[in-house]
């Protein structure tokens, strides 16, 4: 087996970015930050959400998003959404429009037909 093929395995301070919660746990994520915890220098990664966080382990109705991800998702469907309901408006006028445009066809060919006697 080649040396040095994998990376080095070692214990990492995970910090959760929401709550701040910190625990160490081993990893081979190699990270530029070292922060102390304990009394020890660890390599620190930042994580989004931890079990300190998620909704599902804080019995939470409501999901705390630092970054802003899920704000982002909802305004970009809801404009997403007032576009569709505008293109469909726009569809049924035209619908109404040509339904218009044919009953004067209609009338003007009864119009005719009545003079044509």
């Amino acid at each position: 087996m080649k040396k040095d093929s994998h990376p080095a395995y070692q214990e990492v301070l995970f910090v959760d970015s929401s709550t701040g919660y910190k625990f160490v746990c081993g990893s081979t994520l190699q990270s530029k930050e070292i922060e102390e915890f304990e009394g020890k220098k660890y390599p620190m990664y930042r994580l989004a959400v931890s079990s300190a966080s998620h909704p599902f382990f804080t019995k939470a109705n409501q999901f705390l998003d630092t970054e802003g991800r899920v704000d982002k998702f909802t305004k970009k469907y809801a404009k997403k959404k007032e576009q569709i309901e505008k293109d469909k408006e726009k569809d049924k006028e035209k619908e109404e429009e040509s339904k218009k445009q044919k009953e004067a066809v209609k009338t003007k060919k009864k119009l005719n037909v009545g003079k044509s006697k």
